[in-house]
């Protein structure tokens, strides 16, 4: 079984293309929280495909965290008369998790008003 899910937040904006005429890619790197004491992070390298690339494009940015489930895919190309090695995700589904906040959200607590008309 080739399945993986992850929690994260993306580095830049997602980057969008044509491919294959009328065919869409996004690409974009997930930096995913290691659980251990120090403060580090794995930096995952994702690709998401036609309608989902173009809705996930739109709506999540830098900053933003996202949960995907999708497959790790290897691949290999010539550069320099080296072979390179590939691996990343193919995301098959996404999540909008939560923005990045900008400013601080309050105590979360939002003022009524005057409480002296209520019945009891």
């Amino acid at each position: 079984m080739n399945q993986v899910q992850l929690v994260g937040r993306l580095t830049k904006d997602i980057e969008l293309r044509d491919v294959q005429g009328a065919k869409k890619v996004g690409s974009f790197t997930l930096a995913v929280d290691r659980r251990n004491k120090e403060k580090s992070a794995d930096f995952i390298r994702c690709k998401v495909w036609n309608v989902q690339a173009m809705v996930m494009a739109k709506h999540i940015k830098k900053g933003h965290r996202v949960g995907i489930v999708g497959r790790i895919e290897t691949g290999q190309y010539e550069k320099d008369g080296h072979t390179v090695y590939t691996t990343e995700v193919v995301v098959d589904n996404f999540e909008f998790l939560e923005p990045k906040r900008s400013q601080p959200q309050g105590d979360g607590f939002v003022d009524v008003g005057d409480y002296s008309d209520l019945p009891f």
